[in-house]
C-alpha cells in the first residue's frame, strides 16, 4: 500500500519551517555513479550553527550520530577559500556564505518504496496527509531583466577572448543573471513543476528563512563513499533533437566537437589537481572522459574523476582544495574567478555553489548549482542565473544562444519572458 507521506505533500508541510532542505533525485535520469539520495529533512527553530569553513568540522564532530546534516554553500565562499577574492556586485539574496542544520525531523524515501521517518509526531503525520498534491495556479511573474544586456555580454566574450589570447586563462566561465522584483510566487508549486519540466540526478530545494533556491541540477561537485572522493564535471552542452534520427546526430556532433573536448578536458584536469590536494598520491583517475547523457532538454558531456580520499582529511579540508566546481570558474581557478569578478555584473548567490547532505560516518554528496531559481520571499526578489565556458575559439553569439538554451526549462516554469 502506497504510503499518504507522498514527496509533494511532506514538502508542503516542511516549507513552513526556518529551515528545509529536500533533496530528489528523478527516476531515470542519467546518474554515472548514483544520485542524491531522497531526503527532505526541516529544521524546527533557529540554532546555532557553523557560519564559516572554520567552524565546520569543529560543528560537525559535536551533532548527534544519528541524522544527516544538511547544508548549502554560496559561489562567495571563494573568499574564505583564496583571501586575493571579493565579492562587490549587486546581492538582491543575501544568502549566508555557508549554512548547516541538523534536522529536528527528516524522512527518506529508498528506492524499493521503503520510508523511514524520524521525529515526525501523529500531529506531522495528519498535516501531511492533509497536505495537497496538485499545483495551484501560476500566479502571473513579471518578466525577466538581463543584468549583463545582450551587447554588453557580447563584448565581454570577446574582452575573455583576448584575455586567452593574452595568457591570464585557458578557459572562463561567464554567467549572467536575468532577474525581476516584486515577484509573487509559491516556491514548493514552482518546484514541483520544475522537477516535472526538467528532471535531473541532483535536484534539491533548500529554505533558509524567506530565501529559497529551487535547483534542477544534473551535476555533482563532490561525494565521499568511505574512501573515495567523486567528481564529475560537465562541460559541453547541445540541444536534444526533435526526431530519433536528429537527437542521435545531436549526439554524434557534440561527441565530436573539438571546442567542447578542449572545454571537457581542461575542466578534468583542473578536477584532478583539486583532488590531488586531499587524496593519497598516485590515486586521482578519470574513469570517464567525455561520457554523453541525455536529458530532457539537452546533452551533456559529463567526465567523472575519483581518487582516494588521504587518511584524516575532513570536509572542510575537501572543500577548501576542491569548492568551487572548476566547471563553473575556468581554469587556472583563481585567475578565471577574479576575472569573473572584472566581468560580471552581480553576485551568483548560491548559483555556481552547492547544496547536499553530510552522514554521521563522515560520507557526503554535494551538487552543483545549475538550472535553478533563488527566490528572497519578503521582497518578491525573483533571480536565475546561466552561463558557458569561454575559450580562444568561442563565438559569442553562440555562447548567447546556449544560455538561452540552459533558460528554457526556467522560463517555461515561470511562463516569463526575458524583457528586451
Amino acid at each position: 500500500m502506497t504510503s499518504p507521506l507522498t514527496p509533494a505533500r511532506a514538502l508542503r508541510w516542511a516549507a513552513q519551517f526556518p529551515y528545509c532542505a529536500y533533496y530528489v533525485p528523478a527516476a531515470g535520469t542519467a546518474a554515472p555513479g548514483g544520485a542524491f539520495e531522497h531526503l527532505l529533512a526541516v529544521g524546527t527553530a533557529p540554532a546555532a550553527g557553523p557560519a564559516s569553513l572554520a567552524e565546520l568540522d569543529a560543528w560537525l564532530a559535536v551533532q548527534p550520530a544519528d541524522a544527516p546534516r544538511c547544508g548549502l554553500l554560496t559561489y562567495d565562499l571563494k573568499n574564505e577559500v583564496e583571501p586575493l577574492l571579493r565579492s562587490q556586485h549587486p546581492d538582491g539574496l543575501r544568502w549566508p556564505g555557508l549554512h548547516f542544520f541538523v534536522p529536528a525531523k527528516w524522512l527518506r524515501w529508498h528506492p524499493d518504496g521503503r520510508l523511514e521517518t524520524h521525529g515526525l509526531t501523529p500531529d506531522d503525520r495528519r498535516a501531511i496527509e492533509a497536505a495537497p498534491t496538485e499545483a495551484a495556479a501560476l500566479a502571473p511573474v513579471p518578466a525577466l531583466r538581463p543584468r549583463l544586456p545582450r551587447a554588453e555580454y557580447l563584448r565581454a566574450v570577446e574582452a575573455v577572448r583576448e584575455d586567452i589570447l593574452n595568457g591570464e586563462v585557458y578557459e572562463l566561465n561567464l554567467c549572467q543573471e536575468f532577474f525581476a522584483e516584486g515577484a509573487q510566487l509559491d516556491p514548493v508549486d514552482t518546484f514541483l513543476r520544475l522537477l516535472q519540466a526538467s528532471p535531473t540526478p541532483f535536484a534539491g530545494f533548500y529554505k533558509w528563512q524567506d530565501r529559497y533556491l529551487l535547483c534542477a541540477s544534473p551535476e555533482r561537485f563532490l561525494r565521499r563513499d568511505g574512501e573515495q572522493l567523486l567528481s564529475q564535471p560537465i562541460k559541453g552542452t547541445i540541444r536534444r533533437g526533435a526526431t530519433a534520427a536528429d537527437d542521435e546526430q545531436q549526439r554524434h556532433a557534440l561527441l565530436h566537437d573539438e571546442k567542447e573536448r578542449a572545454e571537457n578536458l581542461m575542466i578534468v584536469d583542473l578536477v584532478r589537481n583539486d583532488l590531488a590536494r586531499v587524496s593519497r598520491p598516485g590515486t586521482v583517475r578519470v574513469p570517464e572522459l567525455f561520457g554523453l547523457y541525455a536529458f530532457r532538454h539537452v546533452w551533456q558531456m559529463i567526465s567523472t574523476v575519483t581518487s582516494q580520499l588521504a587518511p584524516g582529511t575532513t570536509l572542510a579540508e575537501a572543500l577548501r582544495a576542491t569548492f568551487p566546481m572548476g566547471s563553473m570558474t575556468g581554469a587556472p581557478k583563481i585567475r578565471a574567478m577574479q576575472l569573473i569578478e572584472q566581468y560580471e555584473r552581480a553576485r551568483r548567490g548560491l548559483y555556481s555553489g552547492s547544496i547536499g547532505y553530510v552522514w554521521p560516518g563522515g560520507d557526503f554528496d554535494f551538487n552543483v548549482v545549475i538550472r535553478s531559481l533563488q527566490y528572497r520571499q519578503d521582497t518578491g526578489y525573483l533571480s536565475f542565473q546561466v552561463g558557458s565556458a569561454i575559450t580562444y575559439d568561442s563565438v559569442a553569439e553562440r555562447e548567447y544562444e546556449e544560455c538561452l538554451l540552459k533558460a528554457k526549462a526556467l522560463l517555461e516554469v515561470l511562463g516569463a519572458e526575458i524583457s528586451a
